[in-house]
């Protein structure tokens, strides 16, 4: 009675193959709602530049179709799994009756399953085991399931889903990532050896690696293969000796593939790569020359760094470097969006908006002598890069050398708020607060602002003043509408003044990473205390900006943006332009050129562009140089001096410093002499209100000012 149960049963399932079979998805479905573990990111040739992996359960390849898959890798499939697959109509009755009768008679137990039936448990999850063997209804079920997909689907297409959706070891699932992962080819290249072991894994994902070759040696005689024991044994080790748990295969663009692919997580299946408008030559060029530099001054306290190509017509971006890889501190932290201080690269921005608002040309004379700005903590006290003062320069002289205090009074001229407002027009999002919050030091940059904000505003001075969204990929809707900040007037002038090597010499020298053998507008920017370096330049057809610092925001070691990113910034320039030479703008007509000559002799005589109306009738005026008249430095009037009881008297000192102006002055506070005034002097605070003054011999003050002093008396 126990013993005929069993064939009652088998009898029973052989008979429902007559009745009705299931409704079954199409072989488009399927193939449709396939989604592989790792996305790709392709450029813009298609080449796969960095791969992603979405899902940490398995991990499968984008689907392989059956014309990419070798014929020994298809047949060793059938001989090992289903040798009447091309016989039968989803069930093979012959292996039914044989297990059942296998069964009957103890011997060992096989499975009839089909690689139909297979393909059939792989879509419908009420058929998978759960522990043990299935039931007689998932059996059932599996059955009728295995003749709809027969009914439906070609053998070639019942094949080529197995085979994509098939589990050979461990995590991987399906033979693109098989063959990838364990043997490191692409599933055309599998050879006899290397295909029947990747059979004979399907049947034991797990087992060693004896039982392994054992089966495939019976996978290769059953096909009459005579291949040599040592290449399947190699074959055997290779394949379970992989880290099964590998990562993805490229990843050249990590950021990017982050900033791209991130929209990929939970979203519908794909139907395959993800375009980008990335170059995957220059993206590849680009992270080496940046890796490479940064080891050149690794001594110097730098680890990171950040670089991006762009194409000024389109906005495409063509190169999006992230990081230094390995070298980075924050290997994760992306350089292109992460806010950071700009340091001098918002100077042509400023000059830019002064010479638009017709309040500076580009003639212009401007002191660099030394400035003291009140503000809310204390004294703002510019400095240039060299400590050093150049008396009157004129602004093309100030902007291309980067020279600061003549910046500062630019922007005393155009007014903080007005500058904020062009840097929000120009895409720096990250300026959400006032122009009186930022103060003076906006004109050298201690704003925040990103990588990819600053290079896409230096694109807008190539583009003729016209600014337009970048964009990653080749359909991706535009980000905002194109917008005229500066004339092309304007922007030519701006353009005009960063390329001029000889203009830039007074602070750089005539031979610098800047000086390229095309044409080739550029500027530099160090921010507080070396942490940020940036150099951002453009040609007629490239923008390419770097940044170089440390992202936990360490300070470098004498490393500035003419040492640190200028270098990299030049080997890429140079890269993009090694066939394609760059000529400079053509003069737009509202501009013209003039000879000028300047007053003081402040500069030689030279050819200069002015915006047409501005162009002068004589020789440039120059202003009466503030340094030359005696004034005091410090402290500055209305200064309220606040004593600490916690801080030793002895230390507890006001520094009384002037410019004489050539004069023989002397201090005199509150009516007492204090001594000349050539050298600074040390006053003990007393509390209450002074008056402090330059006087002369005579006594008659020649520059005065009032400040209070607050606390207890110093002992």
């Amino acid at each position: 009675m126990m013993a005929a149960l069993p064939v009652a049963v088998w009898l029973w399932m052989w008979l429902g193959l007559a009745g009705p079979a299931l409704g079954a998805p199409s072989f488009a479905e399927v193939r449709a709602a396939y989604r592989p573990s790792d996305a790709q990111l392709v450029d813009r040739h298609g080449e796969v530049i960095h791969e992603l992996r979405l899902d940490d359960t398995r991990r499968r390849l984008q689907w392989t179709p059956l014309s990419e898959v070798s014929p020994a890798l298809r047949a060793a499939v059938i001989a090992a799994e289903d040798r009447r697959f091309y016989q039968h109509g989803g069930v093979d009755a012959r292996a039914l009756v044989g297990a059942a009768v296998r069964w009957l008679i103890g011997g060992p137990r096989r499975g009839a399953s089909t690689i139909t039936m297979q393909v059939a448990t792989t879509l419908d999850p009420a058929l998978r085991r759960r522990g043990g063997p299935r039931t007689l209804r998932q059996k059932w079920r599996q059955i009728r399931l295995a003749r709809a997909i027969e009914a439906g689907w070609s053998k070639a297409e019942i094949l080529e889903a197995y085979l994509n959706l098939v589990t050979f070891r461990g995590e991987l699932q399906g033979v693109g990532a098989a063959a990838q992962v364990l043997f490191g080819k692409a599933p055309h290249g599998a050879g006899e050896a290397e295909a029947a072991v990747l059979a004979a894994l399907i049947r034991a994902p797990g087992a060693g690696r004896e039982a392994v070759a054992r089966r495939a040696q019976r996978i290769l005689a059953a096909l009459g293969r005579q291949v040599q024991g040592d290449l399947v044994m190699a074959a055997v080790a290779l394949a379970l000796e992989a880290p099964h748990g590998t990562g993805p295969r490229v990843t050249a663009a990590p950021h990017a593939a982050q900033r791209l692919l991130r929209a990929v997580r939970g979203a519908p299946p794909q139907p395959g790569p993800v375009r980008s408008t990335l170059e995957a030559k220059l993206q590849r060029m680009g992270t080496e020359t940046l890796q490479r530099h940064l080891l050149a001054v690794r001594g110097q306290r730098v680890q990171d760094g950040a670089a991006l190509v762009v194409d000024n017509a389109t906005g495409d971006v063509l190169a999006y470097v992230g990081g230094s890889g390995d070298l980075s501190s924050a290997r994760y932290v992306d350089g292109v969006q992460a806010p950071r201080q700009a340091g001098s690269a918002l100077k042509p921005f400023l000059y830019g908006l002064a010479l638009d608002q017709r309040l500076l040309t580009s003639a212009s004379l401007l002191e660099d002598t030394p400035l003291e700005i009140p503000v809310t903590g204390g004294l703002y006290r510019p400095q240039n890069y060299d400590e050093q003062f150049r008396g009157l320069v004129s602004a093309r002289t100030a902007l291309a050398s980067s020279l600061n205090i003549p910046a500062v009074r630019t922007l005393e001229m155009v007014g903080p708020e007005a500058f904020v407002q062009q840097l929000r027009r120009l895409g720096f999002a990250g300026l959400r607060e006032s122009g009186d919050f930022y103060g003076p030091a906006l004109a050298l940059g201690s704003a925040d602002v990103t990588l990819w904000e600053l290079v896409n505003a230096y694109r807008a001075l190539a583009n003729a003043g016209i600014w337009t969204p970048l964009r990653m990929a080749p359909d991706e809707p535009p980000a905002g509408a194109p917008r005229r900040l500066y004339s092309r007037e304007v922007a030519f002038l701006v353009s005009h003044i960063l390329s001029d090597r000889e203009a830039r010499s007074a602070t750089f020298g005539l031979e610098n990473p800047l000086a390229t053998r095309f044409w080739a507008a550029v500027k530099t920017g160090t921010s507080k205390e070396m942490r940020d370096n940036w150099c951002v330049g453009y040609s007629r057809r490239y923008t390419v900006g770097v940044w170089v610092g440390n992202f936990s925001g360490e300070p470098m070691r004498d490393v500035s943006g003419i040492t640190g990113a200028a270098p990299v910034w030049l080997e890429i320039m140079e890269w993009l332009h090694r066939g394609t030479p760059s000529a400079p703008p053509e003069p737009p007509v509202g501009v013209l050129a003039r000879h000028v000559s300047f007053a003081q002799a402040a500069e030689a005589d030279r050819t200069e562009w002015f915006l047409r109306g501005t162009e002068p009738a004589a020789p440039a005026a120059a202003p009466t140089l503030a340094g030359g008249l005696p004034r005091i430095i410090a402290p500055v009037s209305g200064t309220l001096i606040a004593l600490d009881p916690d801080i030793p008297a002895q230390l507890q000192r006001i520094v009384f410093e002037a410019q004489a102006g050539g004069e023989p002055l002397r201090w005199a506070l509150d009516g007492a002499d204090l001594g000349p005034a050539g050298n600074p002097v040390l006053w003990k605070p007393v509390p209450g209100r002074h008056r402090l003054s330059l006087v002369d011999e005579t006594r008659r003050p020649h520059a005065t000012v009032q400040f209070t002093v607050r606390g207890p008396a110093v002992e």
